[in-house]
């Protein structure tokens, strides 16, 4: 089949004006990854301002990821109708003007709808913005760009506890919302001037508008006016032929414990990922840490998330994920245990260590969990393998959030790190169930 000369234009290298795209893509998930965390770090503040028990913030904390569900499935198909940037854009505004509403917010009930909405406006604009990173950037770079805009989430949220640490004492936690709500309305502004459309959505109604718009975002890649004719751009039959592929055939014979043991792994990995990012810094409060410090907690996880990320995503197409899984769960087990042996010792130093071990033993799999799915499927089953294995974490992560309030008033400080240790096991044991012919490294 001929090459798709549009392909063919963005694999050249990388321009300025494929840069500026990837940048403003980085800019988004950095808002994003600020506004998702948002409430773990203010939590503590808000349970004292409206004099709440730890358990009452659980449906907040639940609202934003089931937002982020209900966003994904619903604002993904908005984007093939009315385009990528257009659903980028509604994306935006949806959880930056949430988002900015919860800082008036009068009682739990107004956040919990606020951060409901916000949840939906994050959970599209994640896929969509990672889709427009990697559909802009040359073949041989695009798992590294796409790497990078998926760490600016987890560095939102660092920038997040940092700026929650150093601000809350003065302006309340209100001001967090006020921040998280108005960089992404001014980021809106540039998004609505600057961002192109998708390439591939102009191409699959090459109309003589979208032949034009094409010809013009290709003119800004490579300086030079570049002929296109519908014909140029026919999508590929096999992507044809993928759409039609059913959730049936993940469990067909062949597939069957594959798709039990990476539903099972997404699952409780997420169960306990969220347990943790949620809950930290109400739970360092309950064990004494001065509450403005309590942020904090959020800013180690997500920076040595970040940093562990980097060699992995390296490592990972070279290795055998589920070695590698393996051993992330049993430190994740471990460190778990080891919290709750030392957290009502208020040993800060080991305890603070030990939430950095975290971002490796429970946040790292969020990474290697991809490369798991590339291995375990046939290239032709693997978006919709991708795409369900994802939605099944998602459950656990609003459960994971949803539990985290009642564990901790049930089992105490060291029985809520005892407890998080259950669901790695098992998503351990889940690992186990995948068969080892498919599981070579990619």
């Amino acid at each position: 089949m001929q090459k798709n000369p549009i392909h063919m234009v963005v694999n050249q290298g990388l321009s300025n004006f494929q840069w500026r795209v990837i940048t403003l893509c980085f800019l988004i998930a950095l808002c994003d990854g600020f506004d998702t965390q948002a409430v773990a770090f203010t939590g503590p503040a808000m349970i004292e301002a409206f004099q709440l028990k730890a358990g009452a913030l659980a449906p907040v904390l639940t609202a934003g990821i089931i937002g982020m569900t209900v966003g994904a499935m619903m604002l993904g198909i908005l984007a093939d109708k009315i385009g990528r940037r257009n659903t980028l854009m509604a994306c935006i505004a949806i959880f930056a003007g949430s988002t900015l509403l919860t800082g008036f917010a009068q009682n739990l009930d107004q956040i919990f709808i606020l951060r409901l909405l916000a949840g939906i406006g994050m959970g599209g604009a994640t896929p969509v913005l990672l889709a427009l990173a990697a559909e802009y950037a040359p073949q041989r770079v695009k798992g590294v760009v796409t790497t990078i805009v998926l760490l600016a989430l987890p560095a939102g949220a660092m920038l997040g506890g940092l700026l929650a640490a150093k601000i809350m004492p003065i302006w309340g936690w209100e001001s967090i919302y006020f921040i998280g709500g108005l960089i992404p309305l001014i980021l809106l502004i540039l998004v609505s001037c600057f961002l192109p459309e998708s390439l591939d959505f102009l191409s699959q109604k090459a109309d003589t508008k979208n032949l034009s718009e094409i010809q013009r975002i290709l003119k800004k890649i490579t300086g030079q006016d570049i002929q296109i004719n519908s014909d140029d751009i026919k999508v590929n039959t096999d992507t044809q032929a993928n759409k039609s592929v059913t959730l049936g055939v993940l469990f067909q014979k062949n597939l069957f414990k594959t798709t039990v043991g990476v539903w099972g792994t997404y699952f409780f990995n997420w169960i306990a990922w969220f347990m943790l990012l949620s809950w930290l810094p109400t739970i360092l409060k309950q064990a004494g840490l001065n509450p403005l410090e309590a942020p904090y907690a959020s800013v180690t996880v997500n920076a040595a998330f970040i940093l562990f990320a980097i060699p992995l995503a390296y490592y990972l197409p070279k290795i055998n994920t589920v070695k590698i899984l393996y051993f992330m769960f049993a430190c994740g087990i471990a460190v778990a245990v080891a919290l709750g042996l030392v957290i009502v010792s208020q040993q800060w130093a080991i305890v603070f260590a030990l939430i950095a071990l975290a971002g490796f033993g429970i946040g790292g799999q969020q990474l290697a969990l991809n490369y798991l799915v590339i291995a375990s499927y046939p290239a032709e089953v693997r978006a919709t393998a991708t795409g369900w294995a994802i939605g099944m974490g998602r459950m656990g992560a609003i459960l994971g959030s949803a539990l985290g309030g009642s564990v901790l008033l049930s089992f105490g400080l060291s029985g809520y790190f005892f407890a998080l240790a259950i669901p790695l096991a098992i998503a351990w044991l889940c690992v186990v169930i995948i068969p080892k012919g498919n599981t070579s490294a990619v």
